[in-house]
């Protein structure tokens, strides 16, 4: 039986160890707000790695906020991947998707200058990426995060998670160069289910980590 995370924090402890190979080298953590910046923070704090953040949004389905049918992501330019099986099935029309861009990149934008201000994001060329979050459900804003990642010329991108569903996980092996997580349960149910405390974390919240990284 696969036994939940007690917090964010743990589970972020627990995956430090499974990334012990990078401490203290020229990799860089980035996580995914809100939540992957706790596990992210626990991750760079333990192996001596910089942290900064990296900002992806599902697009959600028409009427169905839940039901992700791509994601974007933003560095500079911005990427997309869209789910075209599900835009089919669904009916959903090229208008609606362009609207739904448009808002989630300018919630991108928003947090981006939230969590960074005007600093410029870190140069990720040439460098080990371990990408960081809560967990996986679909896999779609990993994925357009790791579109973007490549986009910058990083030099490897490592995915690393506490827990996602197995078919997730097969179709981010094959966007990554290595991939950690520490648990794939089935049936999957949802990220938060595999938590005891899966408290909603703040931009405040966000903000101070990213801080208290910056002093470590």
């Amino acid at each position: 039986m696969v036994e939940p995370f007690e917090t964010r924090q743990q589970a972020g402890a627990e995956l430090a160890k499974a990334l012990e190979r990078f401490r203290n080298t020229d990799s860089i953590v980035l996580a995914i707000p809100r939540g992957g910046v706790v596990v992210g923070y626990e991750v760079a704090r333990e192996l001596g790695l910089e942290l900064d953040v990296i900002v992806p949004r599902k697009i959600p389905a028409p009427q169905q906020e839940e039901l992700a049918i791509g994601a974007v992501a933003s560095w500079g330019d911005h990427e997309r991947i869209i789910d075209e099986q599900a835009v089919r099935f669904l009916g959903v029309s090229e208008d609606y998707i362009e609207r739904e861009v448009r808002r989630q990149l300018a919630e991108v934008n928003r947090r981006l200058l939230a969590y960074r201000g005007t600093t410029e994001p870190p140069n990720v060329a040439g460098r080990t990426v371990i990408l960081v979050d809560d967990g996986i459900a679909t896999g779609y804003t990993t994925r357009a995060a790791i579109i973007a990642l490549r986009n910058l010329k990083a030099a490897r991108i490592v995915v690393a998670v506490p827990v996602a569903p197995p078919d997730s996980l097969q179709a981010i092996r094959s966007y990554a160069d290595e991939v950690f997580c520490l648990k794939t349960p089935e049936p999957f149910m949802a990220v938060g289910y595999w938590y005891r405390d899966f408290r909603q974390v703040s931009d405040a919240e966000v903000i101070e980590l990213l801080e208290k990284a910056r002093s470590l």
